[in-house]
Formats: structure tokens, C-alpha cells, sequence
């Protein structure tokens, strides 16, 4: 009953933090700075969506791999249906299909390292999917190459300085990919604090020991 309930908690959190993240990715970040324009990088979404790698190590060092997953697959489920209704059919496909790899990565990383140091597991965990998670993504939502799923955003892959300011040119998302990648690893840096604090209290379980 209490592993139905911790469930059940899991995957509200993990729901209200894909539904956020889907309303936020539609406001840009206001500022600037080092002279970069954020609002040209960066939106508030890219600050919410890396908690969903909190909510899944925990989960996982709570209940183990399998829990885990079933944690993802409603995120996903509420994730696919967000973007179809919200989004272009390819921006659908790319947040699904990026959203799902990275998860799922973050859950074996996490539990090939769950053994080691207490913050190696979830940091790396976080670090590896949240890289596939903006590879994915970008690349699926605008390199010419995947043209296949959707109409190419002329303005996306126009050659812009990178970031905005520096002398090389490169497709501009390719900038909004590293300032989204950026953002993800600063936070994953921070999600290490709720992570350790709640340690003490969110025991592994017997499955997830023995996993």
C-alpha cells in the first residue's frame, strides 16, 4: 500500500513537472548575459524540465530500475499528449522521443553507479541523459536532415555566431542546444541538495538493493 502511494506521488510530481516545463518552454528568458541575449537561447521551461531527472533517481533509489521506468512511461504518456495538442507534429515527436531516451538512460547510469559515492550516481545519471535528452531533441526538431517528420524552420538553421557572440558560425540551434544543455547541467549541479538532503529519508527498499 505505502509502495502503491510513493508511486502514485512519484508520477503526480513527475506529471506536474512535464505539464510545467510544456507551458514554460513557450516563454523566453528575459537579460542578458557576458553580452548574450538569454531571450535568443533560453526559455523558463529549460529550468524546470531537468527536475524530472531528480524525480526519477529518487524514484530509483527508492524502488530501483523497474518502479522507475513506470515513473517515465506516465511522464511520457502526458508529455506526447501535452506536445501534439500545444506543439507541431515534429517538435511532438522530438520532445517524446528525447524526453523517453534520456529518462531511461539516466536510470542505467543511476543504477550501474548506485553503489558508489551517494552523489556519483545521480549527478552522472543526470549529466548523461540530460546530453542525449538536448541531442535528441534539437537535432530531431531542426537539423535539415529529419525533414522527413516535419517541415524545416527556416530561422532555426540559419548560420548565426554562436551563442550570439562569438566569431564562428554555426546553425542557430545549435546555440539554442548548448544554451539548453548549459542550463540542464547547472541545474542538475543544484538537484544534488534535495537529492542528498533526502537520502535519510527515502530508504532503498528490498528490490531496489538487490538491484
Amino acid at each position: 500500500m505505502q509502495m502503491t502511494r510513493s508511486i502514485f506521488v512519484y508520477s503526480l510530481l513527475m506529471t506536474a513537472v512535464v505539464v510545467a516545463s510544456n507551458i514554460l518552454v513557450q516563454y523566453p528568458l528575459s537579460g542578458e548575459l557576458a553580452g548574450i541575449n538569454l531571450g535568443d537561447l533560453l526559455t523558463y521551461g529549460a529550468f524546470t524540465y531537468p527536475v524530472a531527472f531528480l524525480i526519477t533517481d529518487l524514484t530509483n533509489r527508492q524502488f530501483g530500475p523497474s518502479t522507475a521506468r513506470k515513473v517515465v512511461f506516465m511522464g511520457f504518456v502526458v508529455g506526447v499528449v501535452l506536445s501534439f495538442v500545444t506543439s507541431q507534429p515534429r517538435i511532438a515527436i522530438a520532445s517524446g522521443s528525447a524526453y523517453l531516451a534520456g529518462q531511461l538512460l539516466d536510470i542505467s547510469v543511476f543504477n550501474r553507479l548506485r553503489r558508489l559515492d551517494w552523489w556519483k550516481a545521480p549527478l552522472m545519471g543526470s549529466l548523461i541523459g540530460s546530453a542525449l535528452d538536448t541531442a535528441i531533441f534539437f537535432s530531431l526538431s531542426f537539423a535539415p536532415i529529419f525533414a522527413m517528420i516535419g517541415p524545416n524552420d527556416d530561422f532555426a538553421i540559419a548560420w548565426a555566431p554562436v551563442l550570439g557572440v562569438f566569431s564562428t558560425d554555426a546553425p542557430r540551434w545549435i546555440s539554442w542546444a548548448l544554451g539548453d544543455l548549459t542550463v540542464k547541467i547547472l541545474v542538475g549541479l543544484v538537484m544534488l541538495l534535495p537529492y542528498g538532503a533526502l537520502m535519510s529519508v527515502l530508504k532503498p527498499t528490498v528490490s531496489a538493493r538487490s538491484a
